[in-house]
């Protein structure tokens, strides 16, 4: 990263699926890419499985919809997004699961562009940035 380049960390600790708070953080880094920042993503917790690579589309009985019908979004194809966006844009997402909190979730596939870590790339990512925005669980 060079001194002009600003950067923004994510700490992101909820799983897919469960409420609003990953889809909101997830809003912010789109945003923080378009307005030329680099961005640095701590996933913890359940957030670890938001780029789990064998999420699968789904059909809704209860709907009558089929799985195209349904159009289900997953959080992994949005952080593939985010990562190709990134490219195109001439910025970075260095997106970082903590290899522990994988590890109890047995979510090792993800997709790729994220890669395993610890808490010390978190604390890396503290000091080389801007500001850093924690996205707790309740």
């Amino acid at each position: 990263m060079s001194e002009a380049t600003k950067a923004l960390t994510f700490v992101l600790n909820d799983p897919p699926y469960e409420n609003a708070r990953s889809t909101t953080a997830l809003r912010l880094i789109g945003a923080a890419l378009r307005k030329g920042y680099d961005v640095n993503v701590f996933a913890y917790e359940g957030a670890v499985a938001l780029p789990f690579s064998k999420q699968a589309p789904h059909a809704n009985a209860v709907h009558g919809h089929d799985a195209a019908t349904e159009d289900h979004p997953n959080p992994k194809d949005w952080i593939a997004a985010l990562l190709a966006d990134a490219e195109r844009l001439g910025r970075r997402v260095d997106w970082v699961n903590c290899g522990l909190c994988v590890d109890e979730r047995g979510v090792a596939e993800a997709v790729a562009g994220t890669r395993r870590g610890s808490p010390a790339d978190l604390w890396q990512f503290v000091g080389k940035s801007d500001n850093t925005l924690v996205i707790p669980t309740k």
